[in-house]
């Protein structure tokens, strides 16, 4: 099963290129990414973008991000998706399905669905 960032990925590394935003993590990468001439705003975890497309780029990101959800959702269902993120995150080991309420926020699943599939799953696997 695919995660999020699978069907984000391709689309969003096209956009970010697209509009002139790099990663850099030191001085040396960032003068062999950036342009003369343009600054250039740090919007997080080293993402550095031209200072004239920084709402064009949040919004942009954030439009990849939804679309990605959605098709995750057509592609892999609720319930699989909420597994995908148990599993993920260890929750049946540790007993506790809390670690996946912040990952799953996005997709606005209710902390009863969550829950309720969580006991279902560890009902099954006793």
């Amino acid at each position: 099963m695919k995660y999020l960032q699978d069907y984000q990925e391709e689309e969003q590394s096209k956009f970010l290129k697209d509009n002139g935003c790099f990663f850099a993590f030191s001085e040396a990468q960032f003068k062999e990414q950036s342009q003369q001439g343009v600054q250039y705003a740090n919007i997080g975890a080293g993402l550095l973008c031209p200072k004239d497309k920084v709402k064009i780029v949040i919004n942009g990101l954030n439009d990849i991000h939804k679309r990605a959800i959605q098709k995750d959702i057509e592609e892999n269902g609720e319930k699989a998706i909420i597994l995908r993120e148990l599993y993920n995150y260890e929750c049946f080991y540790t007993g506790d399905y809390q670690p996946v309420l912040a990952p799953l926020k996005a997709y606005k699943f209710t902390e009863t669905q969550i829950s309720t599939i969580f006991y279902q799953e560890q009902g099954s696997s006793s």
